[in-house]
């Protein structure tokens, strides 16, 4: 990654942390951490990778992108609203009766595809999206965001099943694998590795990347569909809460609230000026 790139990119992320510790502790709502475990996701993906136009939502030719990990919406939103797809006045009333913007986000947002947050929806979604472009004869892409929590549902992996058979190379899936969820570690709850063998197993091609590194994100994500004829999968190893100290790898920050108090340190650790 170019190093003007990997500033731009670097800066975009810190706003976005701030904009989400903002963000919930304005709307007394949680799922911080999982919004903190992407925040460096988004800027790679928006400005090196995917087709989208903020002055132009809804374009044609556009790539689609679904967050099927609803509930940490915050993030994308902030990422959305630096970007200019929508007034950044609006994260101001994120998650309160007047404002525009949900918990769980919603496709009445400017950029947002589908409204998600319950898990294991937004993969197969994906799919039908894929193949209706398949269908249509269109050459943009469909991306999803899962978590390793969606991986969990049994309808994640029927879709996963059936775009590996029908070879919808026009799909990525990328996972948030910070392998923690609402009451304890992943491998506890439902142990999903080793995650990329399985993936290729049901035909995908899988490929594994640190999630907090811009260049590996962008080296994962550069070249996708990485293989013709198969889905990718994109593994992005993350850490849940990331860029606050005392909310990284803890699973309570999943629905955890913010205090003045800790909002102040948060913010600290962040770097808000």
């Amino acid at each position: 990654m170019a190093s003007e790139a990997k500033r731009e990119c670097c800066s975009l992320a810190r706003r976005i942390r701030l904009h989400c510790l903002h963000m919930v502790y304005n709307g007394k709502s949680g799922h911080i951490g999982s919004m903190l475990s992407t925040a460096d996701i988004y800027p790679v993906l928006y400005t090196q990778v995917l087709n989208v136009d903020p002055a132009f939502p809804k374009k044609p030719d556009r790539d689609r992108f679904l967050l099927s990990k609803g509930h940490g919406g915050a993030a994308l939103l902030a990422c959305l609203a630096e970007l200019g797809f929508f007034p950044l006045g609006w994260l101001n009333r994120y998650y309160c009766d007047d404002g525009k913007l949900s918990g769980h986000i919603s496709h009445h947002v400017p950029g947002v595809e589908f409204s998600t947050g319950s898990l294991g929806h937004g993969l197969p979604v994906a799919c039908g999206m894929a193949l209706a472009a398949k269908q249509a004869g269109k050459t943009h892409r469909v991306f999803v965001m899962c978590s390793d929590g969606d991986l969990n549902e049994g309808s994640s992996w029927e879709a996963i099943m059936l775009a590996g058979q029908h070879r919808w190379d026009n799909l990525v899936m990328l996972v948030d694998y910070n392998r923690l969820q609402a009451l304890g570690r992943s491998e506890d709850i439902i142990n999903l590795d080793p995650l990329a063998p399985k993936l290729e197993m049901f035909g995908w091609r899988a490929v594994e990347a640190d999630g907090h590194d811009f260049a590996s994100i962008e080296s994962a994500l550069k070249n996708v569909p990485i293989e013709k004829g198969r889905p990718t999968a994109v593994i992005f190893h993350t850490v849940k809460g990331k860029g606050v100290s005392f909310m990284e790898n803890e699973y309570k920050w999943h629905y955890g609230g913010l205090t003045e108090e800790l909002l102040a340190k948060a913010l600290k650790e962040v770097g808000e000026a």
